[in-house]
């Protein structure tokens, strides 16, 4: 399978997805796009193949986004296409493309997305944390029930329909944490999110991470959790606390809301971006 990737190698995330690639059974093109910029067709052409918006696009940290005023809701697509063509920085990265696709693989392992099969060796990426693979489950899932019990979370409502769970494991197989999510329109309740007893430290991020960029893809721009113990964990990680009055109804309406988190659980919310 012919791939392409555009580069930056002085991001780590794009470094990573490359790694993998190198790994993977695929006959590769590298694009260092920052010296050989796409052209703004190529770009329009990535916008449609990945189903994402043109603004969904670009990067803003790190980048000239808010000198040159692109963060005014005014600014339009062709304009858009037409900073990034100029100043190349601004295309996020990295892009990653197949013949029939095209993703911007953030997190790194969502790259696994577009490979029909990958090496089953385990390796880290450049933080020492590994590469984690995403396996969907039913709430029906017998060991995710267990580990949410060993975790203290509940487990009344995960076989009721809209509920959307994984299973995080290391290439080998090794699984290492759960998490799920319910959609709310533009909203996402994160829950049942746990590590399991091999799940090595420092990797509760990447499994949020990768919970993010799958409620990204069902079309969540928002994320809430609600959580009795690891308010701590989440604001580290960009969450910022939200006064259950002013969430949205779909989010204060959930039986998370209602019934299973006690009221002094404290609810946290960041956007869900790329």
């Amino acid at each position: 399978m012919n791939v392409t990737i555009y580069h930056n190698p002085a991001c780590g995330t794009s470094r990573n997805a490359l790694a993998m690639l190198e790994r993977a059974d695929v006959d590769l093109t590298v694009v260092p796009y920052l010296t050989k910029p796409p052209t703004k067709e190529r770009l329009r052409e990535l916008s449609h193949l990945s189903g994402l918006t043109v603004r969904e696009m670009i990067r803003e940290k790190g980048t000239p986004f808010k000198e040159l005023g692109l963060d005014q809701p005014s600014v339009d697509e062709e304009a858009l296409l037409d900073a990034m063509v100029a100043n190349p920085i601004l295309i996020n990265r990295p892009f990653v493309v197949t013949p029939t696709q095209a993703k911007l693989c953030r997190p790194s392992e969502t790259v696994l997305d577009l490979l029909r099969d990958w090496p089953r060796q385990n390796f880290n990426k450049d933080d020492g944390t590994p590469f984690l693979e995403v396996v969907p489950i039913p709430g029906s899932d017998d060991d995710l029930h267990d580990a949410l019990v060993n975790a203290n979370l509940p487990v009344d409502d995960i076989e009721e329909s809209s509920r959307t769970f994984f299973r995080f494991q290391l290439l080998d197989g090794l699984v290492v944490g759960y998490g799920g999510y319910e959609i709310h329109g533009r909203d996402a309740l994160l829950r049942s999110v746990c590590r399991t007893e091999w799940s090595a430290k420092g990797i509760g991020p990447s499994l949020v991470q990768l919970l993010l960029s799958r409620a990204f893809d069902d079309g969540a721009r928002r994320a809430f959790v609600l959580t009795e113990g690891a308010a701590p964990f989440f604001r580290k990680i960009g969450f910022n606390d939200v006064d259950r009055a002013t969430a949205p109804e779909a989010i204060r309406s959930t039986r998370q809301a209602l019934e299973l988190c006690p009221a002094s659980a404290a609810l946290l919310s960041r956007a869900i971006t790329l």
